[in-house]
């Protein structure tokens, strides 16, 4: 298993955790633990990971934003560079063939709001604080936020949040729909440990289905987007999966996975 300076990727069954581990710098986000964590990504995908959470190391944050003191002097074909970079990682985590669990500990600011964005799931502690915070940089979102967060929350809240700069908490985090589930710093390991054993014990080519199907609604029309789920739900016919787990049911049984 290859070994990193900023992030560590743990295994435990089919639960991969990717833990960007910078608290010194509440997990800001520079070019090396960028591309660490785009490679462990792809290692997480080869090793087969049934579900993968996301979290930061450390009490006081997820992931604080994109390293400030690296994007001061950036010329803009530097920057159209770190935006690439950030972008690609975004992408990576809405399309990992797993289900994606952000645990949110601590502060989710700019780039760290955007990667828990391009997460399936979203789990904060009572004590998070979460918002795209670029606007008091002389910036906007650069990873993806201006898109996805309007998808979560709605038109006006997403310009709200991001024309203001907003830092909100977890409870109002989750009233606008940006984070599915709230809970109690101590509380926030096990639930999220829960929730991904949960997941990984599913069938794993339906739920990867089902997360490209969800994925396309973003994507296309909606008649484009029925044309897909058609072809996702009609391709799982005949799989291991699908003739166990529709055996299991009539027959009255738990179903053994592939």
């Amino acid at each position: 298993m290859s070994e990193w300076d900023t992030i560590r990727l743990t295994f435990d069954g089919g639960v991969a955790t990717l833990t960007v581990d910078r608290p010194d710098r509440l997990n800001a986000l520079n070019v090396e633990t960028l591309e660490a964590i785009e490679e462990a990504l792809a290692e997480a995908d080869e090793e087969g990971a049934r579900a993968l959470v996301l979290t930061g190391a450390g009490e006081d944050a997820f992931v604080a934003g994109a390293d400030i003191s690296y994007m001061r002097d950036l010329s803009t074909p530097e920057a159209q560079a770190y935006a690439e970079l950030g972008h690609r990682v975004a992408d990576k985590l809405e399309r990992f063939p797993a289900p994606v669990i952000a645990a949110i500990n601590g502060y989710a600011f700019g780039g760290g709001c955007e990667l828990a964005l391009a997460c399936d799931l979203r789990v904060a502690t009572e004590d998070a604080v979460i918002g795209q915070t670029e606007i008091d940089l002389g910036i906007i979102p650069g990873w993806g936020g201006s898109q996805r967060l309007p998808r979560l929350v709605g038109d006006e809240i997403a310009r709200r949040l991001i024309f203001f700069g907003e830092r909100i908490d977890a409870q109002d985090a989750h009233e606008h729909g940006l984070v599915g589930e709230v809970v109690a710093g101590d509380q926030l390991d096990d639930h999220v440990a829960e929730l991904a054993a949960d997941l990984a014990e599913k069938p794993a080519y339906a739920l990867r289905a089902a997360k490209e199907a969800l994925n396309q609604a973003h994507e296309t029309s909606q008649e484009a987007g029925l044309r897909y789920e058609r072809r996702l739900w009609s391709g799982l016919f005949g799989t291991h999966d699908q003739r166990e787990g529709m055996g299991a049911f009539l027959d009255d049984r738990e179903p053994e996975w592939e």
